[in-house]
């Protein structure tokens, strides 16, 4: 369909607009540059002196004056529309602009009442800032109005899309450094707009920024002809408006203007969508910012160009405390911005440099959008009792347990219809995930162009699928740090990907947590699935388990691990980390058949427990100690270690067996590492402190080490998982390519355990008789030995 041009609003700015404007753009710039340079002397009420500057100057100044500029104009437009916005700062380092403009509007001094706004505050400010127990350089989650930290690049897009999904009447701006454009996660995240819903879900307005420089280099997108880059954001499909320039009058103008037309441009499309059926896909718009790096700073230093390249993006003047002529400099730079026009007597910013800054929640600084907890409803979960599959003994039957969670999250999805809070991420794998259940409820958000063939796209969908987990990933911690619920399902081997995303947002978790006026968000989990050990059809290259371990190195107070063993378990865990705030969940659980352990009510109290003696599995009891245990974590290694049981019982019914599974990892740790750690007496109740513990574990096998190598066990404890051995094969095969299956459990428990070693020589070696023929079967048949294709739990 052809685009049609909306109407604007637009109108050019008068003399005192114009000015007010300058004045906070002017009021911001000294602000930031304060911040890198000043440890007194705020308002340069005297000469400046090498005591007033810090003894180390750090800090990012190139992209502070665009992101100022683009600060000055968004407060402009909320104060004149009364549009909710909220702003991800992508060049996040430049933070000393946004906490100038926090400040300016009183935002940060409602968060931080110490930094008040005037004189003193203005030193709290400037001294604070990369500071020994100040505040980080980035735009951090201590900085009021942020959802994004920008330390990393390449998040932002994904997370403003996340944003504005389901909030059909906020805008979020996004400014994009040209640096960070030319990240991988940044390029896919542009096709976000395919995914995005006029009706139901906000408006990202891109604002890449071009400056021209990285660290040491010029940047890509800001050296390719224009006609070129707007071929490129075009197919991306956008609708680009210019802002270029250096002269600060004249891009006032530009910006306001640019900015009026592409909200009127938003707001036409939405109302064309949402009132009159519209269904056509829009070219949303966008705004290409284009500025000299280290705007209005040094234009040359020690007779090199500064202003305009690479010199200008961190600290431009680098030796002020030992230079007199740096210095000199520094004050000329300082008094450029003429602080006396811009700060009262008091220090306190002036009515003009005011007149154009929101009130209230309105501010970037205040929106609840970006502290997303104050909006937080609680998820409607469906009792697990309607979900439950029934179990009489224990292995008697088998279920796909994420095809039994697809059913409760359809529910769910169902019971947030109308308030729209709670959405499914994955790369193109919910179907093959068993997930496809939540199809009766919601389709896959789609935008583009739809075909008979095609099946469940909607417009309005809550399933969102993109073969990118950076940007699955990104959608969905920007619709958390807003507020909202959300699942992210993967294989378990190419989550790996976002191993820096989950970083990140661990560390903004971890801060978040220790400041009071951040409310909790919904927690971040990850549902992996089509694991390692069911990932023989696929072969070594999706056999990989060590999310885990990246994960659980990260910071206790966030992170969790769980491997429920089958359904009931898996359905009592969702329920609990849905539930959950301030997480990053990991639950691994399989997509095929998987034996029914435990009862619902079992269930429950095993993940209360998060390990436990399963003693109807065992042949130990209260009158004596076991001789051994086989401890397991995760379905296929629970499997493995109930057969050897079985295999012990029948064979050597005289060896005391406890078998103990782990379903919280993070149990095995000690409660000083962890939150969820054991004490050492109960860790030494459950596995002993001196008989051999035979551990068969989903992942590699050193984690489990690494997490008890101080329990008094440790030396006892042999633990068998993956070790990296895969290929196309036959399931069981896979785990007796990695000594993890029963038949070597079985000659692992005889060959730890004192007095077996003779006694029990013969069965160990028909167990390596059994591993033989194993290998010898599967070459000739394709297929699995009967006796394990056929096993069923016979305790």
């Amino acid at each position: 369909m052809p685009h049609t041009e909306p109407p604007t609003t637009a109108t050019p700015l008068d003399d005192s607009e114009l000015h007010a404007l300058d004045a906070h753009w002017r009021a911001a710039n000294y602000l930031a540059a304060g911040q890198i340079y000043l440890l007194a002397n705020p308002l340069l009420r005297e000469p400046l002196l090498p005591g007033h500057i810090k003894p180390r100057l750090l800090g990012h100044w190139g992209t502070c004056p665009g992101l100022n500029l683009v600060h000055t104009h968004l407060n402009r437009l909320i104060r004149q529309r009364g549009t909710d916005t909220v702003c991800v700062w992508g060049p996040g380092h430049g933070g000393p602009a946004v906490l100038a403009n926090s400040w300016l509007e009183g935002s940060y001094t409602e968060t931080y009442p110490d930094v008040t706004r005037d004189e003193a505050g203005m030193a709290r400010l400037f001294r604070q800032f990369s500071f020994p127990g100040g505040v980080p350089s980035h735009v951090a989650p201590e900085t009021p109005g942020s959802i994004h930290e920008g330390g990393e690049l390449g998040y932002s897009l994904a997370h403003a899309y996340g944003a504005a999904l389901d909030n059909p009447g906020l805008l979020v701006a996004c400014v994009i450094g040209d640096g960070e454009a030319e990240t991988g996660p940044l390029a896919t995240a542009w096709h976000s707009t395919k995914f995005l819903d006029p009706v139901h879900d906000g408006a990202v307005l891109p604002i890449l920024h071009l400056n021209g420089y990285k660290i040491a280099n010029p940047t890509v997108l800001a050296r390719i002809p224009e006609p070129e880059l707007d071929a490129l954001l075009r197919g991306y499909g956008h609708d680009p408006l210019y802002v270029t320039g250096d002269d600060p009058l004249t891009m006032h103008r530009a910006m306001a203007a640019a900015l009026d037309t592409a909200v009127d441009r938003i707001t036409a499309f939405q109302q064309a969508a949402r009132h009159n059926g519209e269904t056509h896909r829009p070219h949303w718009p966008m705004i290409v910012l284009r500025t000299p790096k280290g705007w209005t700073g040094p234009a040359e230093v020690d007779g090199l160009p500064v202003e305009g390249t690479w010199r200008a993006h961190q600290v431009p003047l680098n030796q002020v405390r030992e230079n007199p002529a740096h210095l000199a400099q520094l004050e000329a730079w300082l008094r450029s911005y003429r602080p006396e026009e811009l700060f009262d007597a008091h220090g306190r910013p002036t009515e003009q440099v005011l007149s154009r800054v929101p009130e209230g929640a309105r501010r970037l600084g205040t929106n609840p959008h970006a502290n997303g907890g104050l909006l937080t409803r609680e998820l409607p979960l469906p009792a697990l009792e309607e979900y439950a599959v029934p179990v009489d003994k224990p292995g008697a039957t088998l279920h796909e347990p994420t095809r039994v969670l697809g059913e409760l999250l359809a529910q769910v999805m169902a019971d947030t219809a109308e308030r729209r809070d709670f959405r499914l991420v994955g790369p193109d794998e919910t179907a093959s995930n068993r997930l496809q259940a939540v199809y009766a409820a919601t389709g896959k958000a789609w935008q583009a162009e739809v075909l008979p063939t095609d099946e469940h796209l909607a417009r309005d969908g809550r399933v969102m699928e993109i073969l990118s987990e950076h940007t699955c990933q990104g959608w969905l911690e920007g619709y958390l740090l807003t507020g909202r619920h959300g699942l992210f399902s993967c294989y378990e081997a190419f989550v790996h990907i976002v191993d820096s995303m989950v970083n990140q947002h661990i560390k903004w978790l971890r801060t978040s947590r220790a400041l009071s006026w951040r409310a909790p968000i919904p927690s971040l989990t990850y549902l992996l699935t089509s694991h390692v050990w069911r990932q023989d059809h696929n072969g070594f290259s999706h056999q990989d388990p060590g999310f885990v371990d990246h994960v659980l190195s990260k910071s206790p107070e966030v992170v969790r691990v769980y491997f429920p063993p089958d359904t009931n378990t898996l359905l009592a865990t969702a329920d609990h980390v849905l539930r959950s705030r301030d997480y990053v969940n990991v639950v691994v659980a399989g997509k095929q058949p998987c034996f029914d352990w435990l009862t619902l009510e079992e269930a429950r109290e095993h993940c209360a427990r998060g390990a436990g003696i399963w003693s109807w599995a065992g042949t130990d009891d209260a009158s004596r100690e076991p001789d051994v245990v086989l401890a397991c974590a995760g379905d296929v290694p629970t499997l493995e270690v109930l057969a050897a049981a079985g295999l012990l019982r029948q064979h050597l019914p005289e060896v005391a067996v406890r078998v103990v599974n782990v379903v919280d990892l993070a149990r095995l740790m000690p409660t000083e590492d962890h939150p969820h750690g054991m004490p050492d007496f109960e860790f030494d109740a459950l596995f002993t402190r001196d008989k051999p513990v035979i551990f068969a574990y989903h992942g590699y096998p050193w984690l489990i080490h690494r997490l008890a190598y101080r329990r008094t066990v440790h030396p006892h404890l042999h633990v068998r998982g993956y070790k990296e051995s895969g290929t196309t094969t036959t399931p069981f095969d896979m785990v007796v390519r990695n000594d993890l299956d029963r038949y070597r459990l079985v000659m692992d428990v005889i060959d730890r355990t004192p007095g077996l070693a003779v006694r029990a020589a013969a069965l160990r070696q028909q167990m390596a008789d059994q591993r033989t023929r194993h290998h010898a079967w599967i070459r000739a048949h394709g297929t699995d030995l009967p006796e394990v294709a056929d096993w069923t739990w016979q305790g």
